[in-house]
């Protein structure tokens, strides 16, 4: 079988290093372009070099030319960059799979569009474990549904944007459809000053910011004399990167659609 050919976008952040050190690693990938933004002090230089070992690949930041080389691209970038790229890929047939988080009901919209045209994987979390936890975290919801509080705690590193994290709010969705809830109507986001007492059917969301931590999230069932815990911790970016390439696999041979990493480990 052929190599999958990939552009990586903002090769020179965190998450696109972690993606072409996947890369390279996969003996059934194949590095095409490493895109990062204008202006970017990296571009020009060898992609390798970013993760320790030169591959021939240069940053670019000629998305055209770098999506014409590429059978898939992974983006871990910002949604407005993001629906830029996935617009060239529509238009060049090329393949997505999308990470970035953080977008509006409106962006989604656009990527809903985007897939009736081709392939997309769109998940908050690429991680296989975050996946399971999803599953897990149906179950037990189903379960637990009478007499237990529900609160979504999340922590990342100091450099995150978006609050709460796309994974956490990904978990308060699967919680509140398990339940047969409205997630807008029942999250709470925070709180502060005189509250009152908890509303039964309420999901908390808790933030927490600081240093270097990659990513870690746990859903809360509090009942009375006793609380299950159901976590995830991230010990680096690898396992976002590893699930990527997992889902460009699943899209292979795809003409078009929409879908998630629950669809491409079969936990639907």
């Amino acid at each position: 079988m052929e190599k999958i050919r990939f552009a990586i976008a903002g090769a020179s952040g965190r998450m696109g290093r972690m993606l072409i050190e996947a890369v390279l690693q996969a003996p059934d990938a194949e590095l095409a372009a490493a895109l990062d933004v204008p202006g970017s002090p990296f571009l020009g230089k060898d992609a390798g070099e970013l993760v320790g070992s030169a591959c021939g690949v240069k940053v670019s930041e000629d998305v055209e030319a770098g999506l014409k080389a590429a059978d898939c691209l992974i983006d871990f970038t910002r949604p407005e960059g993001t629906l830029k790229h996935l617009d060239i890929c529509r238009r060049l047939g090329v393949h997505a799979v999308i990470g970035t988080t953080g977008f509006s009901a409106e962006q989604k919209k656009l990527i809903e569009a985007a897939a009736q045209s081709i392939p997309v994987v769109f998940a908050p979390n690429m991680a296989v474990g975050v996946n399971v936890v999803f599953k897990l975290l149906d179950l037990a919801a189903r379960i637990l549904d009478e007499g237990y509080d529900i609160e979504v705690i999340e922590a990342h590193h100091r450099h995150k944007i978006d609050a709460p994290s796309g994974t956490a709010l990904r978990m308060g969705e699967v919680v509140a459809n398990a339940l047969g809830r409205d997630l807008a109507a029942c999250a709470v986001y925070g709180r502060e000053g005189h509250t009152g007492e908890r509303p039964a059917k309420q999901i908390g969301f808790a933030t927490v910011r600081g240093g270097d931590i990659v990513g870690d999230h746990t859903v809360l069932f509090a009942g009375t004399g006793e609380r299950v815990e159901i976590t995830h911790k991230a010990a680096s970016r690898m396992p976002y990167a590893l699930g990527s390439l997992r889902a460009a696999r699943f899209l292979r041979g795809r003409e078009n659609g929409l879908f998630d990493m629950q669809d491409v480990l079969g936990l639907r």
